[in-house]
């Protein structure tokens, strides 16, 4: 169990690693792309500058470029431009680096301290797209007389386009993490599961083999040829026959109870029951550690008889092995807002809350105290829980180590099936008296 925890480890921090690293990766990657647009964009606006220096014939300074943030440049002129002509500039040397992304631009003429023109340029369609934009969405450059700024509004989206390989490889590197998780959550599951497997075997082997070996004894006790003139000894092995046999039929039915019910689920077969009278032969067989606290006025359900008086059975068993001294269990009901609520409460050794939800998977024992000497297969509370939420009921367990344990059932409502029950009586008793009156 050791080398499997430590693997676990490992292959957490080697997750975490590789997630760390691809993570770092991409954000390098991003920086230098955005590195690389910014100095792309400022050469291309350099070339802006060259041709339109070229077309008013005289020399620009070099620098004629100033970023003001991450996306808006500055370009000095040093004379009047034509919006169109400089539209085209920026859009040829955009595209001549490579730069195929939306802009805004806005042309200044300081003397006059006003934009003289500004647009918003799409290049998501074929043919580029133009607006107007504001004036306060382009800030003035008080430095130059006649410039024109521009801004790259998507400038994150175009580099994040640059990174579709660092992209993909990362969806790659979480696929492998997501599909290296789930096989080790697998592979944790069905070792869990195959100890389960391993203890469910042995003690089913060691439950089965023990009324087998009394059987076996007290049928080779039988037929000695003495027993016949030892009558007390030859009822007393007759009754051990008895009632090893309907131990042995009981391990049997659970098992095939749980085999049935994983493979086909719990098939209701639901009549009109009498909760007390199931309570009431079901505290007969336990007799006399059982008491009735039957306070209900009404307990007609629909329900599996069969079903809930195994379910009542196996609250009451688990109530009387797993207790310290004299068993004593209460089966109670009672009416609250017309719901039928019902419980079986003990005075055992009670469950911790951390095992109070473990209680209810199959082959699940507590394996501390006083229940190393239980016998049984883990598969009665596992049976209880399906054959109430098979009913469509709520199960609530209310538990504490030393105090005993309260298993408490909310069924159906009754008032309501008994007012469906009188509207049925009452519509039947109508259509037999009209039928007597038009006799």
């Amino acid at each position: 169990m050791s080398r499997l925890r430590l693997l676990v480890v490992l292959s957490v921090l080697s997750i975490i690693g590789i997630l760390a690293v691809q993570a770092i990766w991409v954000r390098n990657a991003y920086a230098l792309r955005e590195r690389q647009f910014r100095q792309s964009a400022f050469i291309a606006l350099q070339d802006v500058a060259d041709e339109v220096a070229r077309l008013n014939q005289f020399t620009i300074n070099r620098y004629a470029v100033t970023q003001l943030s991450a996306d808006y440049f500055i370009v000095n002129t040093d004379a009047p431009i034509d919006p169109v002509t400089l539209e085209s500039f920026i859009q040829k040397s955009l595209q001549q680096h490579h730069l195929i992304t939306d802009f805004e631009y806005g042309i200044y003429n300081c003397e006059t301290d006003r934009m003289v023109y500004g647009a918003y340029v799409s290049t998501s369609s074929s043919t580029p797209l133009k607006t107007g934009i504001k004036e306060k969405n382009l800030p003035k450059f008080p430095r130059y007389t006649y410039y024109f700024g521009i801004r790259f509004p998507n400038q994150t989206g175009f580099v994040a386009g640059q990174l579709s390989g660092w992209l993909w490889s990362t969806v790659a590197v979480l696929l492998v993490v997501i599909f290296f998780g789930y096989t080790l959550s697998v592979v944790l599951k069905q070792r869990r599961l195959t100890e389960v497997q391993r203890d469910f075997i042995n003690n089913i082997t060691h439950e089965l083999q023990t009324p087998v070996s009394t059987i076996r004894i007290a049928a080779d006790v039988l037929q000695s040829d003495t027993i016949i003139q030892q009558p007390d000894r030859l009822k007393q092995y007759a009754r051990v026959l008895g009632e090893e046999s309907r131990r042995l039929q009981k391990q049997i039915n659970s098992v095939l109870q749980l085999a049935r019910s994983e493979r086909s689920g719990f098939v209701l077969d639901k009549t009109d029951v009498d909760l007390h009278d199931i309570m009431r032969t079901v505290a007969d067989g336990f007799a006399p550690y059982v008491t009735l606290d039957l306070a209900a006025t009404n307990a007609q359900i629909m329900a599996d008889g069969y079903h809930l008086e195994t379910a009542l059975n196996n609250l009451i068993d688990n109530a009387i092995k797993y207790c310290d001294t004299t068993p004593c269990v209460i089966l109670q009901t009672r009416l609250e807002h017309g719901q039928l609520i019902w419980s079986v409460s003990d005075n055992g050794i009670g469950i911790t809350p951390e095992h109070q939800k473990a209680v209810f998977r199959q082959f699940f024992r507590v394996a501390s105290g006083h229940t190393h000497n239980v016998k049984g297969f883990g598969l009665g509370l596992y049976y209880v829980q399906q054959v109430i939420r098979a009913h469509g009921w709520r199960l609530t367990l209310m538990s504490k180590p030393g105090q005993g344990s309260r298993f408490e059932i909310k069924s159906e409502r009754v008032n309501v099936r008994m007012s469906e029950k009188l509207t049925q009586n009452y519509s039947l008793i109508r259509t037999f008296t009209l039928s007597q009156f038009r006799l």
